[in-house]
Formats: C-alpha cells, structure tokens, sequence
C-alpha cells in the first residue's frame, strides 16, 4: 500500500542533481582551462623552434 503524504526524495534529489552539475561542470571547466594553457605553451615552443 503507498505511504500517504508527501514524496520522499524529492527535494533531497533534486538538490543533490544541482551540486553534482555544479560539481562535473566545476571539473569541466577546470579540464578546458588545463587544456587551453598547454594549447598556448606548445604554439609558443613551437615559434621558438620555428626562429
């Protein structure tokens, strides 16, 4: 038989989706950031071999 009253989980998920998004975009920023700095060394490094 269903319980009466209200949902169970429902606001606990709801809010623990939005940290977990927050947190995967948080490292995907981080990740992207990392990879546009290591993007900028190798074309410096490669202007200097280049001279």
């Amino acid at each position: 038989m269903a319980k009466a009253g209200s949902d169970k989980n429902t606001k606990n998920k709801s809010k623990h989706s939005k940290l977990m998004d927050r947190k995967k975009n948080k490292l995907r920023e981080k990740e992207e950031a990392h990879k546009e700095r290591l993007k900028a060394l190798n074309e410096k490094i490669q202007q200097s071999k280049n001279q």
